[in-house]
C-alpha cells in the first residue's frame, strides 16, 4: 500500500503501523493498518480488518474498513458511509440502559481510574459485548451497535474509523470529547468512544471523562473510598452546622 501511494502521490505523507512515518507534515497523510485485530487474524476469527485513512491537515477525511474474508468494505467520506456501495446509517438506542456496548476486550483498560470508569459505563448499558476489533465500529455505522469504547489504541487503529462512524451519522472522540486528529493523538491517551447518536455520546462521555470533583479520589485505593466519603460528609455537616449557628440571632 505504501509503495503504491507514494508512486501515485509522491507529495503525500504516510503513517503506518509497520514501517513508521514519512512526511507526516504534508497536507495529505495516509494512515495505514494492514491487519487491525492481529489476535483475531492469527486465531482464525474473521473479524480483523484492513484500515486505510486519508488525513488532510491532520484531520481524517476518508476512512476505509475492509474485511477480506467476509467480502465487506465500508467507506466513509463526503458525509456518507457505504458498505459495498450501499449507504448505511447509525441507528442508536434512545437510552444508555437500552444500548449494546462493544470493546475488543475488558482487559485493554489500565487498572485504576481507566478500568473503573469503563466498568461504570459497562454497568449502565443493556449488554456489554467483546471481541470485534475494528469490526465493531463498522457494525455501529451499519446500525447494529450503539456504543464502542476502547483504550490502548494507536493512531493507525482509529483514524480510518472516524469518517466511517461520523459520515454514518455517529459521533466519535476521545474520552474527554476531544476531536481525534493526528495532532491530538498524544493527548487522547489512546482512549476512544464512538456512539450512534449525539445523546448517547454525551451520556457515555459524562461517565468516561469523570466529574471534576470526583477525579482526584478515583486514584485512591478502592478500600479507601468509603472512608473518604465519610470524611467529606462529616466535613460538610460540620460546615452547615457552623453556618446555621452564625445565622441565629
Amino acid at each position: 500500500m505504501r509503495q503504491r501511494i507514494l508512486a501515485r502521490y509522491p507529495s503525500h505523507g504516510v503513517y503506518g503501523e509497520e514501517l513508521g512515518q514519512w512526511q507526516t507534515e504534508a497536507e495529505f497523510v495516509w494512515v495505514l493498518d494492514p491487519i487491525d485485530g492481529t489476535k483475531s487474524f492469527i486465531t482464525g476469527k474473521p473479524l480483523f480488518g484492513t484500515l486505510i485513512a486519508l488525513l488532510r491537515h491532520g484531520r481524517p477525511v476518508l476512512g476505509v474498513v475492509d474485511q477480506c474474508v467476509l467480502g465487506e468494505r465500508w467507506v466513509g467520506a463526503n458525509g456518507e458511509t457505504r458498505l459495498n456501495g450501499a449507504r448505511v446509517r447509525c441507528r442508536g438506542a434512545a437510552r444508555l440502559a437500552d444500548s449494546m456496548l462493544y470493546a475488543t476486550t475488558p482487559h485493554m483498560f489500565a487498572p485504576g481510574v481507566e478500568e473503573r470508569r469503563f466498568a461504570r459505563l459497562r454497568d449502565r448499558v443493556k449488554r456489554p459485548l467483546y471481541g470485534c476489533d475494528c469490526y465493531a465500529y463498522a457494525l455501529l455505522a451499519s446500525g447494529f451497535v450503539d456504543l464502542v469504547v476502547e483504550a490502548d489504541l494507536g493512531v493507525y487503529d482509529y483514524c480510518a474509523l472516524v469518517p466511517v462512524v461520523t459520515c454514518a451519522g455517529g459521533r466519535m472522540s476521545d474520552w474527554n470529547g476531544q476531536e481525534l486528529t493526528l495532532a491530538t493523538a498524544k493527548d487522547c491517551n489512546a482512549r476512544v468512544v464512538a456512539a450512534a447518536t449525539e445523546s448517547l455520546w454525551a451520556e457515555a462521555l459524562s461517565i468516561l471523562s469523570g466529574s471534576p470533583w470526583r477525579m482526584p479520589f478515583e486514584r485512591l485505593p478502592a478500600r479507601l473510598g468509603p472512608a473518604v466519603t465519610f470524611v467529606l460528609g462529616a466535613a460538610c455537616g460540620a460546615a452547615l452546622t457552623l453556618v446555621a449557628a452564625r445565622r441565629r440571632p
